[in-house]
């Protein structure tokens, strides 16, 4: 790294490589973290894993995600943790250790993008590139909370970035304040394909607003309160259903993606790990070929639901950050409850904004808007108005 105190963990204690830029830009003053799923210049990439690591050569190429801030300016102070080949959402790493959550110290970072979350959070760097597969971006913004932008599938270059499920793998962007998260994203997204209307049409999700208890409720209530949104339900054949197909088509994509090498490397199997490797093995064709079509339906409802106006108020996740010291049935059972609500996006590959709203047991926890695809940066742009208007 190339800061001098980490506190927080939040980054890998690599041989500090000082990486070019182009010089003045947009971006210049701000300082970069980067997931160590991507590559940089002059690094290896270890991708929270000891044998990606030892096999990695130091990189001579930047991943093109990367390049792009640093051409406008940003500089670059370090590679941050994540989870194990970026296949969780708490934040631990059995093989580098825990990020701090600095806005809750006894509570889970969230992953997969902890190191790049807790690097903002702790003020160690003013933005930070991360990734979004499952919800890797949006659960550690709510958890640590700052600010988080999962992008519109597909428009961000994944040129130089490990993957886990392609058809979900998103790159994108965290900082403490909206004006600087879409400073950021207007140099990685480029222009908007569809603007949102000037007067949006915002959506109340009962469906997902059900699986929230009193205290987040609460919450979400609040950062909404001037608005008058009309109330829709987003899953087309019931949350049990597409969350099935959730699992399913990104279990799919990993076997295909990153399953090989796991087996093929030996790499021993951590707790969690193994289950997802298992429940990948075991899809089956007609398993696999009836969830793609059940997401291309879902996809096609959500552009319906959302046309051109649409912004859903969404719940992030279900709950605050769970503690460190959990038992274990809050770590087998926290991933699903959070997901059944992340997976939403996800499946029909459209942009989310999250920002912070307020405090669940003492822990942060955030909101979002989800809107049409290709509407990233205007969702920012709203995101940061609401968040002024909440204010006063």
């Amino acid at each position: 790294m190339l800061i001098d105190h980490d506190p927080y963990h939040a980054f890998l204690p690599y041989e500090p490589t000082p990486v070019d830029r182009a010089g003045s830009g947009p971006l210049s003053g701000l300082t970069l973290a980067v997931k160590d799923i991507f590559d940089v210049s002059g690094y290896r990439t270890g991708s929270g894993c000891p044998l990606r690591l030892a096999a990695s050569p130091v990189k001579t190429e930047t991943a093109t995600a990367v390049q792009c801030l640093l051409d406008a300016g940003a500089r670059f102070v370090g590679k941050t943790h994540t989870d194990e080949l970026a296949w969780s959402l708490y934040g631990m790493n059995a093989h580098f250790g825990t990020p701090v959550n600095p806005a809750a110290p006894d509570r889970i970072p969230g992953g997969s993008s902890s190191g790049s979350a807790v690097a903002v959070a702790a003020g160690l760097a003013d933005i930070a590139l991360g990734t979004d597969t499952g919800g890797s971006i949006r659960a550690p913004a709510s958890f640590c909370g700052i600010w988080g932008v999962r992008p519109t599938h597909g428009r961000v270059s994944l040129g130089g970035v490990q993957a886990l499920a392609p058809s979900y793998d998103t790159a994108g962007l965290f900082a403490r304040d909206g004006a600087t998260l879409l400073r950021a994203a207007e140099v990685l997204l480029g222009s908007d394909s569809a603007p949102i209307a000037r007067t949006p049409d915002f959506l109340r999700p009962m469906d997902m607003l059900a699986q929230l208890g009193p205290e987040p409720r609460a919450v979400w209530d609040a950062a909404f309160a001037t608005l008058q949104p009309r109330d829709v339900d987003v899953h087309l054949a019931g949350l049990a259903a597409d969350y099935d197909t959730y699992l399913t088509t990104n279990g799919a994509d990993a076997k295909e993606a990153v399953v090989p090498w796991i087996r093929a490397s030996g790499m021993p199997l951590v707790r969690g790990i193994d289950g997802r490797v298992a429940a990948a093995e075991a899809l089956q064709p007609d398993q696999i070929a009836t969830a793609r079509a059940l997401r291309t339906d879902f996809c096609a409802h959500m552009d319906d639901l959302l046309g051109e106006t649409g912004v859903l108020l969404a719940p992030v996740v279900h709950n605050a950050p769970f503690r460190l010291d959990a038992p274990v049935e809050v770590f087998d059972n926290f991933r699903h409850d959070a997901m059944r609500l992340l997976c939403v996006a996800g499946l029909a590959g459209l942009p989310q904004v999250v920002l912070p709203a307020g405090m669940v047991d003492d822990a942060p926890y955030g909101v979002s808007l989800i809107g049409p695809r290709g509407s990233d940066l205007a969702l920012i742009s709203l995101a940061c108005d609401l968040a002024q208007r909440s204010s006063q």
